[in-house]
């Protein structure tokens, strides 16, 4: 049996990735972002199923909607990450939420903090956001330490979120204020 649990066997490599470059997620960018999602580190971080579909993940490219903002890390050329900020409607259009992954190969390495600098950018200077909100597996201390890194901070704890890797594992709801 295959353990779906964080890889361990090799510490990820530090070093600082090339110039990571931030651009617009592409409908032609499904078959590299459902490559990196079904790699085990960047799976292990999310609430994907193994074994994702290239046709899932252009579908959902397809649906991205004007309040959706998806954005690809590149290391020449190569897709690295992906990242996306959602704005809410109605009585919570002052919200977004953000979802992220980064490639098991290029963790650790300032792609992460590429991606979260965009999309603070994008809700502070663009969008007008007055709250940012994610949600972070309870485990997952590289995520925490970046979102921290960004000011956001811990509102609530979900117990048993998540199904993963045979077990049920905690969550925890962050959120980032803006004070205008």
């Amino acid at each position: 049996m295959v353990e779906e649990d964080e890889p361990q066997d090799q510490p990820p490599d530090t070093r600082p990735a090339a110039a990571v470059t931030i651009r617009p997620t592409r409908v032609n960018d499904a078959e590299a972002l459902c490559a990196m999602a079904n790699l085990p580190g960047f799976r292990w971080g999310t609430l994907r199923p193994p074994f994702g579909r290239v046709e899932e993940t252009r579908k959902w490219l397809e649906r991205l909607g004007d309040a959706d903002l998806s954005v690809m890390a590149e290391v020449g050329g190569k897709p690295v990450g992906n990242a996306g900020l959602r704005r809410l409607a109605g009585r919570r259009v002052h919200v977004g939420t953000v979802g992220m992954g980064v490639h098991d190969d290029f963790r650790g390495r300032g792609v992460g903090t590429a991606l979260m600098a965009a999309l603070v950018d994008a809700a502070d200077n663009w969008l007008g956001l007055r709250r940012v909100e994610l949600t972070v597996y309870a485990d997952n201390a590289p995520a925490l330490a970046l979102y921290r890194r960004f000011g956001f901070v811990e509102e609530g704890r979900h117990t048993d979120f998540a199904f993963r890797a045979g077990r049920y594992v905690d969550a925890l709801a962050m959120a980032r204020l803006i004070r205008r």
